[in-house]
């Protein structure tokens, strides 16, 4: 500040006025500090404002991982809104670990920030919900309406989401349909749609085969691994639901290379929509969620929540639309 300020020929209170935004100061003075401190590469100290604002222009959006697809395209529609007002996002990935997520927690709420985006329908330590609790600013949960102590849940609606596949394979005239999952104990969401999927599964008469690896990933090889696995015990299944599109395009891969014919003698439905992104030769069915759309909304019903006074506030539940799609 000092170095700006002999730069611009000005005090060091008036150049911290320009930069802050604050004062009556002339539009030249104000050039001036500006130039200034672009010549010499001065980044504001967000947290030193923060001491005495008791925020910053920082949101904090704790998520699974920045590498799924489908949380990628939710960030960029959660920046879409917070940039051109002015806020900045900070990322933090949990990788569905409550400890990790509990670290990312403190760290981010130590940074004062404006608001939290937060993904749910994980286990979720009882320090961290205290913590949550306790704390003033705004906090959107996103994927998860499941959870009355936040302003605001931004979600698809998970238990629709196993009834209209499950509705999809009775419809289709299915016999012998599976499951295929993995982490389920982590992801409280996806054991939701799996609940509903099968209760719906069981009120058409019908018997579900379920093959659940609770410590691989859910990603392609694991859909890949999963469905040989389970073709070699069920050779009759004719209809296979994912838990996801990246695991139901791994298992469509293996099917395909094994010469069944899709979706004639095996259906195939996964969740999410991020296969709709990618050209494969085997058409596969899934739930599309609109992402971006998501991240949109979520951004918006925070800024809402920050220029909302505490006595006015009131918790909003939005749902975001399922529709069935197919890739081929």
């Amino acid at each position: 500040m000092a170095d700006v300020a002999v730069r611009a020929g000005v005090s060091q209170m008036t150049a911290s006025k320009v930069l802050r935004g604050t004062g009556s100061i002339s539009a030249d003075t104000r050039n001036r500090v500006k130039l200034a401190a672009s010549d010499l590469g001065y980044v504001p100290n967000l947290f030193a404002g923060s001491l005495s604002s008791r925020s910053s222009n920082i949101v904090a959006v704790v998520l699974p991982s920045i590498n799924d697809a489908v949380f990628g395209e939710v960030v960029a529609g959660i920046n879409d809104v917070l940039r051109p007002e002015g806020y900045v996002t900070f990322i933090g990935e949990s990788h569905l670990n409550p400890e990790t997520e509990e670290k990312i927690l403190q760290t981010v709420l130590s940074m004062q920030p404006a608001g939290i985006i937060l993904t749910g329908g994980i286990h979720r330590t009882a320090k961290a919900n205290q913590t949550l609790q306790n704390w003033e600013c705004p906090i959107i949960q996103i994927w998860d309406e499941e959870d009355e102590h936040y302003d605001g849940c931004i979600a698809p609606n998970h238990a629709k989401a196993g009834r209209l596949v499950a509705q999809h394979f009775i419809d289709r005239g299915v016999r012998r349909p599976a499951y295929i999952g993995a982490e389920l104990r982590k992801d409280i969401c996806a054991a939701r749609r799996l609940d509903t999927f099968r209760q719906t599964i069981k009120e058409a008469g019908l018997s579900l085969v379920e093959m659940i690896e609770q410590d691989l990933p859910r990603q392609p090889q694991t859909g890949r691994t999963l469905v040989a696995e389970l073709m070699q015990a069920h050779a009759e299944t004719d209809a296979i639901y994912f838990l996801n599109d990246a695991m139901a395009t791994g298992g469509l891969s293996w099917l395909y290379e094994a010469a069944y014919a899709v979706p004639d003698q095996v259906a195939v439905a996964g969740f999410n929509g991020t296969s709709l992104m990618h050209a494969i030769r085997t058409r596969l069915t899934t739930v599309h969620v609109e992402r971006l759309k998501l991240g949109q909304v979520a951004a918006k019903a925070l800024l809402e929540s920050i220029e909302t006074s505490s006595a006015e506030k009131r918790r909003q539940i939005f749902y975001v639309e399922l529709s069935k799609g197919n890739t081929t």
